[in-house]
Formats: structure tokens, sequence, C-alpha cells
């Protein structure tokens, strides 16, 4: 589990009278926390008005409104008094609605000239839909669990596969789920291109030869990986000490590639180095603007991969605040070169597709420093001396 973790905590302020009920909230959903203003004021909804704030954090967290019935149930017993709720950091952390647990298995048939004809990927673990929407379920399946592996859409699968088999057995634990930054894309991205990365290993070919071989159908997926590994230098020798990575991806209606250098000192500790990103969201109105949506998500992303889990203890969540629930500091963070490559004709996200390229390119990255595949995040609990060291 994954929590949003927001420098923010929730929090509202509330001024209700019999007549009007007036609340001043951070919301990712205006129309949602209007609803829940109503629900809980004993008004009508056009007796309620709710001012979006500038949102100190968001990541899916701010989409539920959880806190907003709570204010205003306190500011109903001040009737005329504006009341200012702010959850402590340890109510913020404990009281969430957190990013899916997942696993997956994938098997896959590589033919006598070393191509993929076959490929199975299993997902297995919780739905965020049948937590927060299950009306939207279809036939008791959940559509938003194969971001990134469908035929089509805003979550492309970008490979040629003759024979390709995706499927998803859901598991709910008691945890409230919820939409975290990339959602399911994080997840999807890091089974399929860690695998895909294993492939290319049992086929004894170049991680980015071996994608190339399998894109040609798909050439704004193969565009961004192409320019990633051409301004990263691919092929062509790191400084000592110093090993690459790659991952590709299509989320949210972008094309998105990465390129992680890391070094990994004989002790196993890691030192991310630099990280080249590319993304193709159709159009870029702001340049500079998506350079930093890109930098931004890579430290959201990196912090969940190196540090982030959400452990339970009887029914609890036990990380209540940040020295127990780490996140990416200034020293640790990479350097992020950004390449902003726009195709037209369509609109693609910017904030969220990156993240999901940010832990596969590093785990590749640390399997050509370490020739270890880390199959369980977060990587704070994997042993990454060299293997038969």
């Amino acid at each position: 589990h994954q929590n949003h973790a927001t420098m923010e905590p929730m929090n509202a302020t509330v001024r209700w009278t019999p007549e009007r009920c007036e609340v001043w909230t951070p919301t990712q959903n205006g129309e949602a926390s209007l609803a829940a203003a109503a629900a809980a004021s004993g008004l009508p909804i056009a007796r309620c008005e709710v001012y979006k704030l500038p949102l100190g954090g968001g990541f899916g967290r701010r989409g539920a409104q959880d806190w907003i019935p709570q204010a205003v149930e306190i500011a109903r017993a001040m009737p005329g008094t504006p009341v200012k709720l702010m959850w402590t950091r340890e109510e913020d952390m404990t009281h969430g609605r957190y990013h899916p647990v997942t696993q997956a298995k994938l098997s896959g048939g590589l033919d006598a000239t070393g191509r993929l004809v076959a490929l199975h990927v299993r997902l297995s673990g919780q739905s965020i839909l049948a937590g927060v929407a299950p009306q939207n379920l279809q036939e008791g399946r959940d559509p938003v669990a194969f971001q990134g592996l469908t035929p089509a859409g805003d979550g492309a699968f970008g490979y040629d596969v003759p024979d390709l088999l995706v499927d998803h057995a859901m598991r709910n634990p008691h945890v409230p789920p919820g939409f975290w930054r990339g959602v399911n894309h994080n997840q999807n991205a890091i089974y399929l291109e860690c695998f895909v990365d294993e492939l290319a290993h049992a086929a004894g070919a170049d991680p980015l030869a071996f994608r190339r071989r399998h894109m040609q159908k798909h050439p704004k997926h193969l565009a961004v990986l192409e320019a990633a590994a051409a301004r990263a230098g691919w092929g062509t020798p790191a400084p000592q000490g110093v090993f690459r990575g790659l991952a590709q991806h299509m989320g949210f209606g972008s094309y998105t590639a990465a390129v992680a250098e890391v070094s990994v000192s004989p002790q196993g500790a890691l030192k991310i180095h630099r990280i080249v990103a590319a993304t193709d969201p159709g159009h870029a109105v702001n340049p500079q603007q998506i350079a930093a949506k890109v930098e931004g998500s890579f430290a959201y992303g990196l912090s969940a991969c190196l540090y982030g889990e959400c452990t339970v203890r009887d029914g609890r969540i036990e990380q209540r605040n940040f020295d127990t629930y780490p996140v990416l500091r200034l020293a640790d963070m990479p350097k992020v070169e950004t390449i902003v490559m726009p195709s037209g004709g369509f609109w693609g996200g910017v904030g969220e597709p990156t993240i999901a390229v940010a832990a596969p390119a590093v785990l590749n990255a640390v399997f050509a420093a370490t020739g270890r595949r880390v199959r369980t995040l977060p990587l704070r609990h994997a042993d990454l001396k060299r293997a038969g060291a």
C-alpha cells in the first residue's frame, strides 16, 4: 500500500446558518465537495456554496470528501461561527485512501530467433473501483486494473505479441483503496517493463534492441524510447561504476520513456545519478511547466519505489508521520532531463504518466549493476550486493 502523504493535511473552513452553508476547502472535485457539504448541512444544495482553494498536494487523495462532512457537522453546532478544521498529520496518514496492493505473475515464450511470440500477464490484487465506485465494475471486472495493458485507448499496450493474455484476479483486503497519482499504471509498468527486460536477457539481446524489435507497430511508443535512449547515450560507455536501465509506457493519453543511470556500492548502497525522460503528450502549451511536472513525478514515483510502504497491525496503518513514511530528500533526488516531443493530433496528460516509468527504469538499471532482479518493493528492503558477492 502507498499513502498519498500530501504536504497539507485534509482541511476545510465552514460557516453554517439555518439559511446557508459555505465551505472553503482545497479539493480535487468541487462537485463532490458540494454534494458532501449539502448532505451534511441539512440544507438543499442550492443554499450551499463551496469555494475551491489551491491545494497543498492532492495526488488523488482530495477526490474523496471524508473531511468535509466532519467540518460541516462541527459548524452546525456553532451556527454563524466560521469553523476551521485541520487534521493532524497522524490523522491524515492513518485515515487515507491507499494505493492498492497487487502482485503479478508473467510468463513469456520466445521462438528460436529470440522473438517474443506469447505473453501471459496474471494480475492479482485490490480493485480501486470496487472500493470507491463499485457501480462502475463491468460484470464483476475492474477495467481500470488493466491500465497500460489494453489493446487501445489512453493506456495502450506497446508491443507486438502474437498471443497475449492479460487477466486479473480481484482480491480486496479491508484497507480502503483510492486513486493514487498514476493509479494502476504504476505497478503495471513495473510488471511489464521489468519482465520485458528479463525476456531480453533470456534472448541474449540488448534491452533497447529487444524492445525495438517488438515495437514496429507502435511508432509513438518507440519514438519516446528512442529519444530517451539517444539523449542518455545508450550503447556508449557510461561513467565508471554507473549502469543504465530503461522503460517505456503509455498512460493518460501520453507516451513516456525513461533511462535511469545508477550505481551500487559494494555494500549495496544505491545511488540514482540521472534520469532522462521523454514524453509525447500530443501538444505542449508550456514546455517548461511540462518539464517541472515530469521532475515532480519522478520525485513522487521514486519515493514510492525506494521507501513507500504502509503496513497494517491490528487493523490500523502503522506509518503515522514522515519519520516512518519517508519521501525522497534533495540529497537523493537525481538530475532529471526532460525531452518534450509533442507529435500533435491528441491531448495527453503530463503530471501522472511519467511516474509509471520511474521505478522500472531504476529496477532495470539495478539489474545491470548487480545482476539481481528486485521483484518486491520498496527497494530499501532489497539486498543489492552484487550477485555472487
